[in-house]
């Protein structure tokens, strides 16, 4: 009597991996992780942008109006850093606990030290127009789908 062997053939095997390659193939492109990582970075900057804004907002409300030192001048547009629109020094830590960065400066690592040697750069802009309105803004958003969204916040 022939011996009966119990298990699975090469073939069985091969096509079993294939099929499971071909899911993978299918759940990685509907996920999209490139994607993800810049929505993630976009959701990171509109906090950014936000708790910036909060903190000028919070130091003019405690000096009768008066925007932070070194604000732009009305109808200019500035990077926040320690030379144009340098006005970490007067926010961290009273207003802001760390100062934000863009998430593609610094590793994204938050400025505790706003007198560091080499000085700082955030990648965010401020603005303010001749009514006195303050704007953030983050010009190195991501685009997502194809589209870049605008991340900025007025007030």
């Amino acid at each position: 009597m022939p011996k009966k062997y119990s298990g699975f053939t090469l073939i069985e095997l091969l096509v079993v991996i294939g099929i499971l390659g071909i899911l993978l193939a299918i759940v990685l492109i509907a996920i999209n992780p490139a994607a993800q990582f810049a929505q993630a970075n976009n959701t990171a900057r509109t906090n950014d942008v936000n708790t910036i804004l909060n903190a000028v907002h919070q130091y003019s409300a405690d000096h009768r109006g008066l925007l932070p030192p070194d604000m732009p001048v009305a109808g200019t547009t500035e990077q926040i850093s320690d030379t144009e629109a340098n006005i970490c020094a007067v926010l961290v830590p009273d207003y802001v606990s760390l100062f934000p960065v863009d998430p593609d400066t610094n590793n994204g690592v938050a400025i505790a030290d706003c007198a560091q040697v080499g000085g700082y750069v955030t990648n965010y802009n401020i603005t303010r127009d001749a009514s006195g309105r303050v704007t953030v803004s983050a010009p190195g958003a991501e685009a997502v789908r194809g589209t870049t969204p605008v991340i900025q916040v007025i007030r």
